[in-house]
């Protein structure tokens, strides 16, 4: 029976590092993406930090990226459209997960 609980303790394992792991791709995708968006509106330094971490903070609000999608595209208005913002996303988060990866090897 140990090698059934064994084999059970390890995907339990594996499934909760893989979400951790989503989740700080995330969360890096979100800054990345607040960044971004900082330089469109002609925030630097500690202001765009600050938005940065307001994106961040917008992904708590219900599951999924439409609460990011909302709350940047309402931030930058005509600044940039659906498809650019979608677009930046989905390479930020093939980014963040790059970077997290490296943040793991290290």
């Amino acid at each position: 029976m140990s090698t059934f609980d064994d084999r059970e303790n390890a995907f339990e394992n594996k499934y909760a590092h893989d979400s951790q792991m989503q989740f700080k791709a995330e969360a890096r995708r979100n800054k990345l993406l607040g960044l971004w968006a900082a330089d469109l509106m002609g925030k630097s330094g500690d202001d765009a930090d600050a938005y940065a971490r307001e994106v961040i903070k917008a992904d708590f609000e219900e599951a999924g990226d439409e609460d990011v999608y909302r709350k940047v595209s309402g931030d930058l208005g005509d600044l940039a459209d659906e498809s650019t913002i979608r677009s930046k996303m989905i390479a930020l988060m093939a980014e963040a997960k790059a970077q997290v990866m490296s943040e793991v090897k290290d």
